[in-house]
């Protein structure tokens, strides 16, 4: 190792050996990865303060350290050499400093590769109107995006603006003509990005996430105004998606945004991830929701828990609950039906569905 090399970049290097996904480092014990979704902890010495304290000092500039040192939370992406970009977030935990990096490959997969549907590829060349990607931290939802932005980098002539905190992905043009704006480095709040970004004259415009109801109401505006918008969101199902929506909003503000989502929302795509049956790697679960007259007929009576129901009929639309996507990958031979059963919403009807056993409006087939 070169002397001159940082702590910080030889633990990343470690990272990118191991083919993990994250590292964790905590004052009081060693370095832990996470390696296709399991943590495991290197055999090395306990972090003292000092050694967390030296590693952030030396990726920092002046200022990201004094709002670290004022907030106790920061965000940013980090270039390592020989290695690559990694998203970051330092926060300050019973007084001391902890850190978790993600590594961000900077090859954009395919939806081919990812094991993503078709309906996808529609999806992202809409015009106009809102589209969300759902799911827990680390389910994959940020590639998902990255896949859908390369895909109208690919196919549209237009104007992409990403507002993202920190940028994992980095685009390079090709149809497309792409700026990419970081929170805290390019501008100061995703609620200042988004007032100015119609002015900046946008076709497609991806919200790194959707944190309040005044980032959702501006990202509704735009989408009423002609731009297609892209958001995520920290919800695990179609029908919890609509539930967490509303409750961002005042009570007196539900039944407006409401009826500006039956107008507007195009499609909420809800994204887990199970591990492979080889073990050697892990496939995104999805449940899709394309907005039709249906689910619009839905959403007008105020029956969004009857969406599901929508899903597992409307195949033909590219739509489909996470149980059927379980049942796919099981068929596949891509997950095992431990793990099928194990992250299933309805684990009895998965099994009933195993055995060949479907239930339809009218009944049972199969």
């Amino acid at each position: 190792m070169p002397e001159n090399q940082k702590q910080i970049d030889i633990l990343f290097e470690i990272t990118a050996k191991h083919q993990a996904s994250d590292i964790l480092l905590k004052v009081g014990a060693p370095p832990v990865l996470r390696v296709k979704g399991t943590m495991k902890t290197l055999e090395a010495r306990n972090l003292q303060s000092t050694d967390v304290e030296k590693m952030i000092a030396s990726i920092l500039t002046p200022e990201q350290m004094k709002i670290l040192t004022e907030i106790g939370d920061l965000d940013l992406a980090y270039n390592s050499p020989n290695v690559g970009r990694f998203r970051l977030n330092i926060f300050r935990q019973r007084g001391v400093f902890s850190l978790v990096a993600r590594r961000v490959n900077t090859y954009i997969p395919s939806f081919t590769e990812l094991h993503l549907p078709p309906i996808l590829e529609k999806i992202a060349l809409y015009q106009q109107g809102l589209v969300l990607v759902c799911g827990v931290t680390g389910c994959g939802k940020s590639t998902t995006l990255a896949a859908m932005i390369q895909h109208i980098n690919c196919n549209r002539r237009c104007h992409i603006v990403t507002i993202e905190d920190p940028i994992e992905y980095m685009y390079e043009d090709d149809r497309a003509f792409i700026n990419q704006r970081e929170i805290g480095l390019d501008v100061v709040s995703f609620e200042q990005s988004l007032r100015s970004v119609v002015r900046q004259n946008p076709d497609v415009v991806l919200i790194g996430e959707m944190r309040d109801h005044e980032t959702f109401s501006i990202a509704l505006t735009a989408a009423e105004t002609g731009h297609l918008v892209f958001g995520t969101l920290h919800s695990s199902t179609v029908v919890q998606t609509f539930s967490r929506i509303y409750d961002i909003f005042p009570a007196e503000d539900r039944a407006g945004i409401r009826k500006s989502l039956l107008f507007n929302l195009r499609s909420i795509i809800c994204q887990k991830l199970a591990p492979t049956q080889d073990n050697k790697g892990r496939v995104p679960i999805y449940e899709i929701m394309v907005m039709n007259p249906t689910i619009q007929k839905l959403l007008e009576q105020e029956n969004e828990k009857k969406i599901g129901d929508v899903l597992r009929i409307s195949e033909e639309e590219g739509m489909c609950d996470f149980n059927q996507c379980l049942y796919r990958r099981i068929q596949e031979g891509l997950i095992s039906e431990k793990t099928g059963i194990t992250l299933s919403h309805n684990p009895d009807q998965l099994k009933m569905n195993l055995k060949g056993i479907f239930l339809s409006e009218s009944g049972i087939v199969g």
